[in-house]
């Protein structure tokens, strides 16, 4: 049986999302965005949510196809806003591409990241990173 108690934490001050995300198991990309909705109707933002959840998607999708490893989805919603991080146990940085009229649809996540979010980075974490982003409490 599947042990959910990480869902949302409601005795943290902050309302809190944390998910493992298994490895190359994309079924994790629309319940990452279910429990981010989830999370932000909670918050009173649900109206809110298409940003938050697209970029929330781009950066799920990405630990899960290109790490080949289990990843970690964090969000939390405060005062000033929404802070989404996926943490993964890859050390190799992903790369900004501008997407090119004929790429297809790949390699627009950190694009899309660092276009409609109001701060985003990568840090490393242990073995591994965290990529992040943050919108702002009108924004999420």
């Amino acid at each position: 049986m599947e042990d959910r108690t990480d869902d949302v934490t409601e005795r943290d001050p902050a309302p809190q999302l944390r998910r493992r995300l298994g490895r190359a198991d994309l079924r994790a990309v629309p319940e990452a965005r279910r429990a981010l909705r989830e999370l932000l109707r909670q918050w009173g933002k649900h109206g809110q949510s298409d940003v938050a959840e697209l970029l929330t998607s781009e950066l799920v999708t990405n630990a899960i196809v290109h790490t080949d490893h289990d990843a970690v989805l964090t969000a939390t919603v405060g005062p000033r806003g929404l802070r989404v991080e996926v943490r993964d146990f890859v050390a190799r940085r992903p790369r900004l591409r501008v997407p090119v009229a004929d790429d297809g649809t790949n390699g627009r996540g950190l694009f899309l990241v660092q276009s409609l979010a109001d701060a985003w980075g990568i840090r490393p974490h242990g073995v591994g990173k965290a990529i992040w982003f943050e919108l702002e409490a009108e924004a999420a």
